[in-house]
């Protein structure tokens, strides 16, 4: 099966909710095929509809003086941090062509990053039941959040990449106070090289989903040509 991989580079986060609204729309009418937009935003911090607002840590004015916007979303879970130097992904996949099962979507999405975060760099991960997302001990390194709506899919995953995780000191992360956040260059003491990381997660994410991938939009592109066609 095909995949369409949108390469969308820095994007507000309201622009690509409007695209993924849009392209849900478009693969529930099997109009388009599975579709994984690939980008990073801005700093953020976004609300899933069972956020508790007291895990957002520092007062609204400080976060307006640092640019960092607020939104409430449809996805699971709860408070996350969306910036620069992180791999963002949306799946926009029709479960009926992945065995209907929403779990096992999940759990798919974690063993992207369990064997890349492995045979790409050498780095042991674990997974919490009772906590959803990849982790490097008890540092959150890939956090998920979805909404299936008639069987598809939007929102997705967040990969620290060269992510500065001081932001993520402004929040608990997913309601989490107990646990961590790491990056791949916290872990390795080095910047890595984020194209070639996209590059790899693209190729992880294709090899667990069974998905041939075709590259529509290149990094340096920018998303108008995208909403244009």
């Amino acid at each position: 099966m095909k995949l369409s991989v949108y390469k969308l580079g820095r994007i507000e986060y309201t622009k690509a909710l409007k695209l993924q609204k849009m392209l849900l729309k478009l693969r529930q009418q099997q109009k388009i095929v599975d579709i994984l937009l690939v980008l990073e935003h801005p700093s953020v911090l976004t609300l899933g509809r069972n956020a508790n607002q007291s895990n957002i840590l520092v007062a609204k004015d400080i976060l307006q003086a640092r640019g960092i916007d607020i939104h409430e979303t449809n996805r699971g879970g709860d408070v996350t941090y969306h910036g620069p130097g992180q791999i963002i992904g949306y799946p926009i996949i029709d479960l009926n062509n992945h065995g209907k099962d929403v779990h096992n979507f999940i759990w798919n999405i974690e063993e992207v990053f369990v064997r890349l975060l492995k045979e790409q760099y050498n780095i042991d991960t674990k997974r919490f039941s009772e906590h959803k997302g990849v982790w490097v001990g008890n540092n959150k390194i890939t956090a998920l959040g979805f909404s299936v709506k008639r069987w598809v899919t939007m929102h997705g995953f967040t990969f620290n990449v060269n992510t500065d995780l001081e932001y993520f000191k402004m929040i608990n992360p997913c309601g989490i106070s107990d646990k961590g956040v790491t990056s791949i260059q916290k872990l390795l003491d080095h910047c890595e090289n984020y194209d070639k990381a996209i590059d790899v997660v693209v190729r992880y994410f294709c090899q667990v989903f069974n998905l041939e991938p075709e590259i529509l939009y290149k990094l340096d592109s920018r998303d108008k040509k995208l909403e244009d066609d």
